[in-house]
C-alpha cells in the first residue's frame, strides 16, 4: 500500500504493514532507499539529487543492497563502500545494520579531476549527502532550512517581515527547489531562476511556484505587484542565471535579497554556463568536460560579480552552500568571499547549542503517523516558537513528497524526547508503524566545510575534519542502525567530510535503547565541537545541560 504515487512509475513509494525482510530494522533501511528514489530527479541512473548524488554505485549493487536487507539478520552488519555493498560481517543485535562510507579520497589526490576519473572506472560514487545515506525526503529537507535562512535575515535587516521584500535566487533542482515555497511561506516576492524548463515545471506542479514568467520583463513585473502589495508570491523564470542577473543589475534593479542554488559545486555535471544550452551542456560532459569546466567557471564569474554588484547597491547577500564563491575566486574573483555563507552569517548560534534539521519518515506511508507527531511536537514544545510556528506552516504548505515525513530544527535533549516518545506511540498501536529518524548532514557536530559549515569558526579550527569521525564511531558504539562518512562537495573533490544517521523507531525496549543513546551522543558532540572552538552559546548550553564536555 503507497502513500500516494510517484513521480516515476518504476520506482513506487513504500508503504504497509507487511514486511519482506526479516525485521522492521532492515525493512526500513529498505523502505528509505526506495523512498529516495520515488523522490529522486534520475532515478533511472540512480541519481537522487545534485547532478550526481546516488543512492548505490550501478544496479548491479542496488540489486545486491536489496538482496542483502531482505536476507540479513539482525545480529549482521552490512558494509558499503561508496554505493557498492562489499561485504555482510557477524556483529551483534545491538551492531549498526548498515556501516558505509561515499567518496572518501586521501588528501592530495581529492581533486575533481581525479573524482571523474575514478568514477568512469566504476570505482567511486559521490553520496551527495542524504541522497547516498537514504535519507533524502525531497524537497521539504531543506524548507525550513531556507525558511529559517530567511527569517533571521529579516530579522536583522527589515523589521521582522519579509512582507514586501523581493528575493532573488536561481536553482530548482534537488536542493534549490525549495526555495520558492520557502520565500513564500516568510512571506516575501521570490524570484527563481533555472535553466531547466522541466525543474520548474515540476515545482509548479507540486505547488512550490505560483507561476512561471514568459520572460525577464514578465518576472520583474510580477515581482513589482507583489510587492507593492505586500503580497507573498513565487515565480519561475526559465534562463541562465550567469546572464539574468548581470540584466536586472544593468536595469539598476536592487534585490532586497539575493542568493544562489544553482549546481555550481559540479562544473560539468551540475551547472550550465550561458555559452551553452542544456541540450549543449549535456553533450559536453562526456565529449568535452574540460572545455565545459572552463566555460562554467567563467560564467560563474559574471554569476559572482552581478551577486557582489547587488551587495555594493545594498542588498542583503549570502552564499547558501554551493561554492560558487568558492569557484568565482578560482576564476579570479578576488572580493568573491565578501559574500557571507549563510551558516555563518545566521545559523551559528542555532548549531552552537546543537540545533539543527532534524528528520523522521512514517515507514507505514500514512499522513496521520506525521499528523499524529506533529500534534507530539507542538504538545512537547509549546514554548518552542521555531518549532511552533513551523508545524503550523508545514501543514498548510508543504506537500508530502515519498514517504510522508517531516523536518523541525530541534535541538540537544529535545531530539533524544521526541524520538522515544514516537517509539512509545509505535508500541502502543498509536501509529501505523514505525517511523525512522534522520537528521541532515549540515548538522552542529556532523560536517567540516570550511567554505560552509565551519567558515570562520572562532577558533580558526575551519579544515579539521576529526568531528565527523569521531561522531561516526561514536554513533556506531551508540547502536545506530545506520551510520555514514561522505567526503565531496566541490567538484567532488576533497572541500567537505560529514557522518550521517538513522535510528528506527521500532516500538521495541531495544529501539529505544537505540534513540536513546545515538540520538543523545550526536547532539551531545554537536554542543561539545562549539564549546571547544569557544562558542559563549555552547558553554552555556554545556552549562545549561550538564553536556559531559572535558574543558581544559
Amino acid at each position: 500500500m503507497n502513500a500516494r504515487p510517484s513521480r516515476h512509475a518504476n520506482f513506487p513509494v513504500p508503504g504497509g504493514p507487511t514486511l519482506r525482510a526479516k525485521g522492521w530494522r532492515q525493512e526500513a533501511l529498505l523502505r528509505l532507499l526506495e523512498n529516495v528514489l520515488s523522490v529522486g530527479e534520475d532515478p533511472d541512473n540512480l541519481i537522487v539529487y545534485a547532478a550526481l548524488g546516488k543512492a548505490a554505485r550501478n544496479w548491479k549493487a542496488h540489486a545486491a543492497i536489496v538482496k542483502t536487507l531482505l536476507e540479513m539478520d539482525e545480529d549482521q552488519t552490512l558494509l558499503i563502500q561508496s554505493g557498492k555493498p562489499v561485504g555482510l560481517v557477524k556483529t551483534h543485535a545491538k551492531a549498526p545494520l548498515v556501516i558505509m562510507a561515499n567518496c572518501n579520497m586521501v588528501g592530495q589526490w581529492a581533486k575533481a579531476e581525479v573524482f571523474y576519473e575514478l568514477q568512469k572506472k566504476g570505482l567511486i560514487c559521490w553520496g551527495g549527502l542524504t541522497a547516498g545515506a537514504w535519507q533524502y525526503i525531497g524537497s521539504q529537507g531543506v524548507i525550513q532550512g531556507t525558511y529559517e535562512i530567511f527569517m533571521r535575515i529579516a530579522e536583522k535587516r527589515f523589521g521582522g517581515s519579509l512582507k514586501g521584500r523581493f528575493i532573488l535566487t536561481a536553482g530548482l533542482g534537488g536542493m534549490g527547489g525549495a526555495q520558492p515555497l520557502a520565500g513564500r511561506m516568510a512571506e516575501a516576492a521570490i524570484l527563481c531562476v533555472d535553466v531547466d524548463p522541466d525543474r520548474a515545471q515540476k515545482r509548479r506542479e507540486i505547488g512550490y511556484l505560483d507561476m512561471i514568467a514568459d520572460n525577464l520583463d514578465h518576472a520583474l513585473s510580477l515581482i513589482d505587484g507583489a510587492v507593492k502589495e505586500g503580497k507573498a508570491l513565487s515565480v519561475g523564470l526559465v534562463g541562465n542565471a550567469a546572464e539574468i542577473y548581470p540584466d536586472i543589475v544593468a536595469r539598476r534593479i536592487t534585490p532586497d535579497i539575493v542568493t544562489d542554488q544553482t549546481s555550481a559545486h559540479d562544473l560539468v555535471y551540475g551547472y550550465v554556463p550561458k555559452t551553452r544550452t542544456l541540450a549543449e551542456a549535456r553533450r559536453m560532459r562526456e565529449e568535452a568536460p574540460e572545455q565545459l569546466m572552463a566555460e562554467s567557471r567563467a560564467s560563474i564569474v559574471d554569476h559572482v560579480k552581478a551577486m557582489l554588484a547587488f551587495q555594493k547597491a545594498g542588498a542583503e547577500v549570502f552564499d547558501n552552500g554551493n561554492l560558487i564563491r568558492t569557484q568565482a575566486r578560482e576564476g579570479g574573483v578576488a572580493d568573491a568571499f565578501d559574500i557571507p555563507i549563510f551558516t555563518e552569517a545566521y545559523l551559528r548560534p542555532l548549531f552552537c547549542r546543537a540545533i539543527g534539521p532534524y528528520r523522521w519518515m512514517a515507514l507505514s506511508g500514512e499522513e496521520s503517523d506525521i499528523a499524529r507527531i506533529d500534534d507530539l511536537l507542538l504538545e512537547m514544545f509549546p514554548d518552542n516558537r521555531i518549532v511552533t510556528n513551523w508545524v503550523k506552516l508545514a501543514r498548510e504548505n508543504i506537500p508530502f513528497e515519498g514517504l510522508p515525513a517531516r523536518i523541525a530544527w530541534l535541538g540537544h535533549g529535545e531530539r533524544t524526547a521526541l524520538a522515544r516518545r514516537v517509539n512509545a506511540l509505535v508500541a502502543s498501536r498509536e501509529l501505523k508503524g514505525p517511523v525512522a529518524f534522520s537528521r541532515d548532514h549540515l548538522d552542529a557536530g556532523a560536517m567540516a566545510h570550511p567554505n560552509i559549515m565551519t567558515e570562520g569558526m572562532k577558533d580558526g579550527s575551519d579544515a579539521i575534519a576529526d568531528w565527523p569521525l569521531i561522531d561516526a564511531m561514536m554513533l556506531s558504539a551508540s547502536m545506530a542502525d545506520l551510520v555514514v562518512v561522505h567526503s565531496g562537495g566541490g567538484g567532488y573533490s576533497g572541500y567537505m567530510t560529514s557522518c550521517g544517521v538513522t535510528v528506527i523507531a521500532d516500538g521495541t525496549p531495544e529501539g529505544d535503547e537505540r534513540l536513546d543513546h545515538a540520538m543523545t551522543n550526536d547532539t551531545t558532540l554537536g554542543v561539545i565541537r562549539y564549546a571547544d572552538a569557544g562558542y559563549e552559546e555552547a558553554l552555556d548550553e554545556v552549562a545549561k545541560k550538564d553536556v559531559p564536555y572535558i574543558r581544559l
